[in-house]
């Protein structure tokens, strides 16, 4: 509408984990088969099976919100040419040494039998002892409490060292004991040794700087297998490395032994009951502490040695760093910021293996020479990384310097982290590593919206890697939204029945409906239970059918630059009556003008009435504060504009005063204009909140040729452009219009309008006018025009995109834009996203499917309310007072479908 060319590319990631955790749970129910039973490929056909029936539930819905989106351009990260620019980045960052191989402590979920990354795990705050479930613990764990038993000390004199471990489970991975060197309780044991009491090892007692005395007992056990601080102690002393925890949270000491194949958490009661026994368990106290929890799986955390794929991040998180600072990349809101730079500060390596089956297998294959075995510089094997399984048989053999056909090469089962292909989305959509013409012209991007929770998880490696692989940034400004919550502030979760579908709130669904869904997924039968009454309490008359619009605004009424969205859905039920006023409103325009009207373009309406100039100037105020919220990136405050011009300035007051004057012949000509201008003008604002209504209202308004074939193209309304210098105090009589003024809507200086010029009176009159600043018209009534707060209607376009005035070409909001042609306007030429036009639908409420014409096609529910039908309209009435729609005007032209 303020003629950018904009491209927002749909698309969605495979989602590694949460997609391989649904299929393996469906076949265990649906089949009793688990993941281990199929081979890869065939478990890998039954998850694109699943992707084919469930994967484009998102789509569907951003189909039915009427999202203008270019369908033809759909990605998905695992589709081949996406999979091949995955590819190509793993290789060109590791040939640049940033991707490396190395054995590590990764954080583990037991659940998922895979590495995470360091921001998928939710550290959780106790206070005390605290009873959890634990997945696959057959009772709850009480975490929070500190248990202290004692290690006797080699020699026989009866000596002992206490050690307090919340984790008294991983003693058995323990290879020594360490104390500070001053602490004079422990300064007769340096030197001397530890018998453990189960496996008989002996464990030196070191000493090391970093212990803190004041802690526990003043003495740490060393268990380098399991714990990040006890691995740097156990290299800097050169101990051994051993771990008794396997992938699966099962113990598994080395050799074997009485707790093999237990839980670790029934092996954590059983250790204690077995020093008990032996009289070195020295009690149990409450200690608070913060329990590291899986994201994806509620599973507590284990750090295991692994050999992964690790990406180095320190350069990039500086470049990405200063990218903030400099103001070339902006956090909205600004208070993200803080959090950004400290991340960056603080980042380490990124883990990108992860033990799963589907996602895109690790471009690396580990060479082995049958005559010789593994060369003796790589004790673990040669690992070559390849874009094909050739290319890295071709650089083993020049590695190796022997023929490529002797070599076996196995490329390695994990596959790389979600958020790695999800992070090249803005380059990668877009066709690189090719230098497509999609690339040349929408990268880099303009805006990116996205939830807060996301900042790390995917804005922060979208940068990294954007820079990094294309020496761009990706975008230049990141929207960040609050989290959406559910009314009472819960986070939504399945297993809690709160979920909201958009689409059950734009058709409506009944309780019974809802709950028949419950049962579809795949919950286990306490999430189900708990879900079930959940929406029980929540919706216990189901959801009411409220409609697109009505659920767009609802949502964009919210500020999303604060606390958490309570999603509710009366707010939408509120906007759904919102949108009758409004079919209402333009029923009575239509009715007031008659079939005998001659259109003009709106913006040429000159009034002369002090309330047709009040309502305009209203008008005006809505469109310069729609335009500011728009720039602002607060569109919680432009809607609110556009509510509050059309509810309470044209509806509640101009819509009543209008009456008498539409029968006093001396006015009503005047009138019936101003109710065409407010009313177009104001539908085309609207139109990005409510496009459905929008469209169908407006293309049964009267159009004076030329005329837009749809609201889509109608240009959107611009402060800088309906008031100008002749408005702010030109002329005798007060500013009105000559026919050379280029003015698209001139609106006369008189008490509450906008245009306040320079030395004006306080009322807002012509230049140099009194205190009262009265216009030619005269006063308006008491009550009828409140004092102005501020001075003249700034100047600036309305929308996402920059200003309305002539910009040089460049990227638009979610892809590359031009300058708008001169003048304003909608742009000449094809429209990205758009498609044909049939004839118009001829009422509300739209079919399914319906929706702004060229960039909002889609299977969209019914997006307006559809009340009960009345007998005066068996068809049913959207206005919901059991009358008819509006009539289209003689002259409303022809009119496009709303596909």
């Amino acid at each position: 509408m303020q003629g950018w060319s904009v491209l927002w590319v749909p698309g969605t990631d495979h989602a590694g984990i949460a997609t391989q955790a649904v299929v393996e749970r469906w076949l265990w129910q649906q089949r009793g088969l688990r993941r281990q039973d199929l081979t890869r490929s065939e478990f890998l056909e039954e998850v694109w099976a699943w992707k084919q029936r469930h994967g484009d539930e998102i789509l569907r819905q951003l189909r039915a919100l009427g999202a203008s989106l270019d369908w033809s351009r759909c990605a998905f990260t695992m589709d081949p040419g996406f999979s091949r620019a995955v590819a190509e980045a793993f290789v060109r960052l590791h040939e640049a040494g940033l991707i490396h191989r190395d054995r590590r402590l990764v954080t583990w979920s037991c659940a998922l039998r895979s590495a995470l990354a360091d921001v998928e795990v939710e550290p959780r705050a106790l206070t005390g002892p605290t009873a959890l479930r634990v997945p696959g613990c057959p009772r709850p764990v009480t975490f929070g409490v500190l248990v202290t038993f004692a290690y006797p000390v080699e020699g026989g004199d009866g000596l002992e060292l206490p050690v307090a471990t919340t984790r008294p489970e991983t003693m058995l991975g323990d290879v020594a004991v360490a104390v500070h060197p001053d602490d004079p309780r422990y300064m007769h044991l340096h030197g001397r040794h530890l018998r453990h009491p189960f496996t008989g090892q002996l464990l030196p007692v070191v000493t090391d700087p970093t212990v803190e005395p004041a802690r526990g007992t003043g003495a740490v056990k060393v268990t380098p297998g399991h714990s990040s601080p006890d691995l740097a102690l156990a290299r800097a002393h050169g101990l051994p490395l051993l771990s008794v925890i396997g992938d699966d949270g099962t113990m598994c000491p080395p050799g074997g032994g009485w707790l093999q194949g237990i839980h670790r958490f029934v092996a954590r009661e059983k250790v204690v009951a077995a020093l008990a026994e032996r009289g070195l368990y020295r009690g149990t106290q409450d200690h608070a502490m913060t329990l590291p929890m899986c994201s994806r799986s509620g599973d507590v955390i284990e750090y295991l040695l692994k050999s992964q794929w690790f990406l180095r991040c320190r350069e990039m998180a500086e470049r990405a760093r200063e990218a903030v600072t400099s103001g070339r990349l902006q956090l909205v809101p600004k208070f993200h910021e803080k959090n950004w730079k400290t991340w960056m500060d603080n980042i380490g390596d990124w883990c990108l293996s992860r033990q799963l089956w589907w996602g895109h297998r690790v471009p690396a294959y580990r060479v082995g020479v049958p005559s010789a075995g593994s060369p003796p510089e790589h004790p673990e094997g040669l690992w070559v990384v390849g874009r094909s399984e050739a290319e890295a048989r071709a650089a083993a053999a020049r590695t190796l310097r022997c023929p490529p056909d002797e070599l076996q090469l196995q490329q390695d089962p994990d596959v790389l982290d979600t958020w790695f292909s999800s992070a090249l989305f803005p380059f990668a959509a877009l066709g690189w590593p090719e230098e497509t013409p999609d690339l040349q012209r929408f990268y880099p991007t303009n805006v990116l919206e996205t939830g807060s929770d996301l900042l790390f998880f995917w804005v922060a490696r979208m940068v990294m890697l954007g820079q990094q692989l294309t020496g761009r940034l990706p975008f230049s400004q990141v929207l960040l939204h609050s989290l959406v919550r559910d009314t009472h502030g819960r986070k939504m979760s399945k297993s809690l029945g709160n979920v909201i579908d958009p689409c059950d709130i734009i058709a409506g669904a009944s309780l019974q409906e809802l709950q028949e869904r419950l049962h579809h997924r795949l919950l286990d039968p306490h999430e189900l239970t708990v879900a079930t009454e959940g929406q029980r309490r929540q919706f216990p008359h189901g959801i009411p059918e409220c409609g697109t619009d009505a659920l767009r605004m609802a949502l964009c009424s919210h500020n999303v630059h604060g606390d958490d969205i309570r999603l509710d859905v009366g707010t939408a039920l509120s906007y759904r009556h919102f949108c009758n006023k409004i079919w209402n409103a333009v029923k009575f325009v239509l009715a007031a003008l008659g079939p005998d009207f001659v259109p003009q373009p709106p913006e040429e309406t000159v009034p002369q009435h002090p309330m047709d100039r009040w309502v305009l100037s209203r008008l005006v105020q809505a469109v310069g504060e729609c335009g500011r919220r728009m720039e602002a990136l607060e569109v919680h405050g432009a809607i609110a504009a556009v509510h509050h011009f059309w509810l309470r300035s044209f509806c509640d007051v101009y819509l009543e005063t209008a009456k008498p004057t539409l029968r006093d012949p001396a006015t009503a000509a005047e009138t019936r204009r101003t109710l065409l201008s407010c009313a177009e003008l104001g539908l085309r604002l609207l139109a990005p909140f409510a496009p459905f209504l929008g469209e169908e209202l407006w293309q049964r308004l009267p159009r004076a040729p030329p005329a837009p074939p749809t609201l889509c193209l109608a240009p959107f309304p611009d402060a800088a452009r309906l008031v100008g210098p002749v408005a702010l105090g030109g002329g005798p009589q007060g500013g009105f219009r000559p026919p050379d003024t280029p003015l698209s809507l001139c609106v006369p200086p008189f008490p509450g309008s906008l245009a306040l010029p320079q030395g004006g009176g306080r009322g807002g009159g012509h230049a140099g006018g009194g205190e009262d600043g009265a216009s030619p018209a005269g006063h308006f009534p008491p009550g009828c025009c409140p004092a102005p707060r501020g001075g003249a209607v700034r100047s600036g376009g309305a929308g996402f995109v920059g200003s309305a005035g002539p910009r040089p070409p460049g990227p638009g909001a979610g892809g590359a834009s031009a300058a708008p042609p001169p003048g304003g306007g909608a742009r000449a030429g094809p429209r990205l996203g758009g498609g044909p036009r049939g004839p118009r639908h001829p009422r509300l409420p739209l079919p399914a499917g319906a929706g702004g014409a060229g960039g909002r096609p889609g299977p969209a529910p019914c997006p307006q309310p559809r009340p009960p039908a009345s007998p005066r309209d068996p068809r049913g009435d959207p206005g919901g007072r059991g009358e008819p729609p509006p009539p289209r005007h003689p002259t409303a032209g022809t009119a496009p479908s709303l596909r």
